[in-house]
């Protein structure tokens, strides 16, 4: 077998295997009780994201998403509060603004915008949570593993 069909036939393989690694930011009151509310109602969904608890989605530093594709995530999940129901008052719709401006920089940085996903998820929504995670896990894993920043951590 040539080093080019073994080559072709390991990638074949590692597109099959792949798993994607998902960063998921949500916010404390309700996209985290959400996903709680799942977990103590033993829903099942896939275990492909992990979770940063913060107090709320507007807080969230740009820097902390960029870290995360540098870090070797290959999609991350922004997750707060409905509009109008933010604990904070305007939180949510600070992080809002914040991705319509971060969407150029990551095309500037060559990050498929496809790899970056929000969403709105009250305490009460556990369904909401599974099906969203299913979903987000399917998306990634179709778009192939985030090779573009592994390098740049040394």
């Amino acid at each position: 077998m040539s080093q080019e069909n073994t080559e072709e036939t390991q990638a074949t393989e590692t597109t099959e295997t792949f798993e994607p690694k998902i960063m998921a930011f949500v916010c404390n009151w309700c996209t985290y009780a959400g996903a709680d509310l799942a977990g103590t109602s033993r829903m099942e969904y896939r275990p492909n994201v992990r979770i940063i608890k913060l107090p709320c989605t507007g807080r969230i530093d740009p820097l902390f998403i960029i870290k995360a594709f540098e870090n070797g995530a290959d999609g991350v999940l922004v997750s707060g509060c409905h509009p109008g129901d933010c604990h904070y008052t305007a939180g949510n719709y600070h992080a809002k603004r914040r991705w319509i401006a971060f969407r150029s920089l990551m095309e500037f940085t060559g990050i498929d915008t496809r790899r970056l996903q929000f969403s709105w998820i009250s305490a009460s929504e556990a369904l909401k949570w599974v099906d969203l995670i299913n979903n987000v896990t399917d998306e990634i894993k179709a778009l192939g593993p985030f090779m573009d920043f592994k390098n740049l951590k040394g």
